[in-house]
């Protein structure tokens, strides 16, 4: 059971939630850039682990299935059409044997999620099976999908009523908590970092009350932003220190930088900010050339706000067992 790409689009890599655990050997963690999206994918699709999905950026591949699956697509709206046939994000959605699946006009966000039942039988490297590009490290053959590629899939859907299947799953009422439905404002939420005191009023001032561009030299290791320069009381070499996703770092030039899913390891830039981890989702979503402005909240709402996230990843999570106990079924009694 496999999927052939038949076109590639723009960047597509299989991302888990990431390789941790190898930082202090200079391995990057890697992982999908909207981990939102990638979890909902994964368990509307029918998986309670965490399978890779298929991380599909603007422009997206064409794949031709050769079995039954069962699909689900989060994320970014980017047209997904199974043989020309308008198909919704957020649904589990059964595929057949020579079905193609497309990816069309963007509406909105930048990356889709493709997940599949069982996951794609993909190697794990380090313990993830997320793809560093840069490193030419895990998913397939480290690298972005491309045309003429076969991946195979880990857990074969064999199903004989394959329509009936589809009805069932159809009629499943899916509800989605509003703190895991897509997040659309122009601010995100960040608490202040280690190095705000070494900034200078005007700065803090700017960096509260401007927005600011994100330039077309960005990409999964890091959003260059522009913007009023944000200086410093006195210039100062820092000791280079662990990142982690989210960081706002700020180099000589004054425009700040927003470290994310392939960010290296260490860095010494100061640090003035770290962004809240539910409102990542919304920079992941950004394109180069859009608007991004920033709001101080304080640890404790963001340790909140996360928690609330985490328990409604659960309520969905148990809300899906009718889902995972159909597909578990359907696997067990195939021929």
């Amino acid at each position: 059971m496999s999927i052939a790409v038949i076109k590639p689009g723009l960047q597509s890599s299989f991302q888990d939630r990431g390789r941790y655990g190898y930082q202090h050997l200079g391995v990057p963690v890697s992982g999908a850039m909207d981990t939102r999206a990638h979890r909902l994918a994964n368990l509307l699709a029918g998986n309670t682990g965490d399978q890779a999905s298929l991380e599909i950026t603007l422009n997206g591949p064409t794949l031709q299935f050769d079995d039954t699956a069962c699909i689900a697509i989060s994320g970014a709206l980017l047209s997904p059409a199974i043989n020309d046939q308008p198909v919704p994000n957020n649904r589990p959605l059964i595929v057949r044997r020579g079905d193609t699946l497309r990816f069309g006009e963007p509406q909105h966000g930048l990356r889709a999620y493709l997940a599949v039942y069982g996951g794609f039988d993909i190697d794990s490297v380090m313990d993830s099976q997320s793809t560093y590009l840069r490193g030419q490290l895990g998913g397939w053959q480290g690298r972005s999908l491309q045309k003429g590629d076969v991946i195979p899939l880990r857990t074969p859907l064999h199903c004989g009523q394959s329509d009936a299947l589809a009805q069932r799953l159809w009629e499943m009422r899916i509800y989605l908590p509003a703190i895991l439905g897509p997040a659309r404002r122009d601010t995100v939420r960040v608490m202040r970092g280690q190095h705000a005191a070494l900034f200078t009023d005007t700065a803090i001032d700017a960096f509260f009350k401007k927005s600011f561009r994100i330039q077309a030299q960005s990409d999964r290791m890091g959003y260059r932003l522009e913007g009023p320069a944000l200086s410093m009381k006195t210039p100062r070499q820092l000791l280079s220190e662990a990142t982690s996703f989210g960081t706002i770092q700020v180099p000589a030039s004054g425009q700040p930088i927003i470290l994310m899913a392939d960010r290296q390891t260490t860095g010494g830039y100061a640090k003035l900010a770290h962004i809240c981890t539910v409102d990542l989702t919304i920079v992941a979503q950004r394109a180069p050339g859009e608007w991004l402005g920033f709001r101080e909240i304080s640890v404790a709402i963001a340790q909140q706000l996360d928690s609330q996230r985490e328990e409604a990843f659960g309520r969905l999570e148990r809300s899906l067992d009718a889902l995972h106990q159909l597909l578990a079924d359907t696997q067990r009694n195939s021929p």
